[in-house]
């Protein structure tokens, strides 16, 4: 089956994806490796899988879960307001500083942020 390498693509070499019915797809592959094509493995992270958990959605969704706006979380835990709507928009990181103040505000845990 797949195989994992270590090895990243030269200028000489390109990465092809494809998606479809299984019994196509197997074909489809097989094909390829009579072309002399090989297979390869790419280690997904996090950010692949759900691009959409980066902190300041996490932030955004706590905030609204509480039903604050910035403003009021701006009063609650003394930063700027202008701050939280960076850290929201992946602008500004949070730190493990304000991670904290948001957390006691939010009812989450302050990892949530990081």
């Amino acid at each position: 089956m797949s195989e994992l390498t270590k090895r990243r693509p030269t200028d000489e070499e390109e990465e092809i994806s494809f998606k479809g019915p299984a019994d196509k797809v197997e074909q489809a592959r097989l094909y390829l490796k009579s072309l002399g094509l090989t297979e390869t493995t790419r280690l997904l992270d996090a950010s692949d899988v759900f691009p959409e958990r980066h902190p300041g959605r996490m932030l955004r969704g706590a905030r609204y879960r509480e039903d604050l706006t910035q403003t009021q979380l701006a009063e609650s835990t003394g930063l700027p307001r202008r701050h939280i709507s960076e850290m929201e928009n992946g602008k500004r990181p949070i730190g493990k500083a304000n991670a904290k103040k948001l957390a006691e505000v939010l009812n989450v845990d302050y990892r949530r942020f990081l």
